[in-house]
């Protein structure tokens, strides 16, 4: 199996700020292309786009394609779990809505403290031995997002988990918040594989500053600096699959590309990204992937991920005139920075524990001033 997946998490839209409107017909060609160029592996989980992520899936694969010339990834909503009855339930949806009898990969959905905690009193784990044990579910594992120690306890307390999914990628690598290495020499010492999620970081790192593309182009002029990022976190022994967010087909083709013959990252090509990585350092403020679970649920609607683009990009950039223009035109639909009461909901959801409160009202202080 190639060692690059395709996530369905922001799939491509029709009208903007409605996730009911994929693009079906798009979602179909690049599903059509990836198949085609050989790599076969697809995550969803029932969160993406309001659920409309996994019902895109069987249209675009299992509507279309024979189900053995696919591997298809789902998770269980570990957030919205309150009793054991809720497993069967939201697993019996997932299965419908994507039209299968079973999936390939099944992860219990974003594990840190609070999931797993609710995760142990509501019985997920015997649950997932259950699909496993009935072929409803071939290999079963965990996406997760806390730090290293708790993976090392969920690992020794249940060694029945077969792969963990990780946020890797260059610039979360040494990250004292997300502690990617950590986190990856944990499974590296339970023996487990890795999934990779994020490796450009919600996008980020295929947006770097002009100097550090300048870095990765002087080495290869013919790659996108995103596939850096995929590359880095491909060359990692224990990594099995590399997943990437295609929202276009300019990415799909550029993801595609750059892994179709891929290569392990070489000293020197390590050398380059750890001195991108100092310099994309220096100038991020908050490091937010847009991974929007802090919105759902937000009592004054505010669009935090795109309050936090923006705030990083006239840090990084210095474009206060023209970012405020777009904030102001945000504002006029959703809430302002300002708005935010400090309930916190936001944070409980961060993966990337970001102190959202407080970095919302340094957003409002550069956008909301007169």
């Amino acid at each position: 199996m190639k060692k690059l997946g395709m996530g369905l998490m922001r799939l491509p839209i029709t009208e903007e700020g409605n996730p009911k409107s994929i693009d079906q017909a798009l979602v179909n060609r690049m599903v059509d292309y990836f198949l085609e160029k050989g790599f076969t592996y697809f995550d969803t989980a029932y969160p993406y786009h309001q659920g409309m992520s996994e019902t895109a899936a069987a249209k675009a694969l299992v509507e279309r394609h024979p189900r053995n010339s696919f591997t298809l990834a789902d998770k269980m909503p570990t957030f919205l779990v309150t009793r054991n009855e809720d497993y069967e339930r939201f697993f019996s949806e997932q299965l419908k809505r994507c039209g299968v009898t079973y999936f390939d990969y099944y992860l219990l959905h974003t594990l840190g403290e609070k999931n797993y905690a609710n995760t142990l009193q509501h019985g997920g784990f015997a649950f997932m031995k259950k699909l496993k044990a009935e072929g409803k579910a071939k290999q079963i594992g965990f996406s997760y997002h806390d730090k290293a120690e708790l993976l090392d306890q969920i690992l020794t307390d249940h060694p029945e988990m077969e792969f963990i999914q990780l946020q890797i990628n260059y610039l979360d690598w040494e990250n004292d918040m997300i502690q990617a290495r950590k986190c990856y020499e944990v499974a590296v010492k339970h023996q487990k594989p890795v999934i990779v999620m994020e490796p450009v970081k919600g996008g980020a790192l295929a947006n770097v500053p002009a100097a550090v593309e300048q870095l990765f182009k002087g080495r290869h002029p013919e790659l996108s600096t995103a596939s850096w990022g995929i590359r880095f976190a491909a060359s990692l022994d224990h990594v099995f699959m590399v997943l990437s967010g295609m929202s276009n087909f300019e990415q799909i083709i550029d993801n595609v590309s750059s892994m179709q013959n891929f290569a392990p990252l070489d000293e020197e090509e390590k050398q380059i990204i750890q001195k991108a990585t100092e310099m994309i350092n220096s100038g991020i403020a908050i490091p937010c992937t847009a991974c929007q679970y802090c919105v759902d649920g937000c009592p004054r609607n505010i669009p935090i991920p795109k309050y936090f683009s923006l705030y990083n990009d006239q840090r990084q950039f210095g474009l206060v005139p023209s970012h405020r223009g777009y904030y102001t035109n945000l504002s006029q639909t959703y809430g302002k920075a300002s708005d935010c009461i400090g309930c916190r909901q936001c944070e409980q959801h961060c993966p990337q524990h970001i102190e959202i409160v407080e970095q919302l009202k340094e957003v409002s202080r550069i956008f909301d001033a007169v």
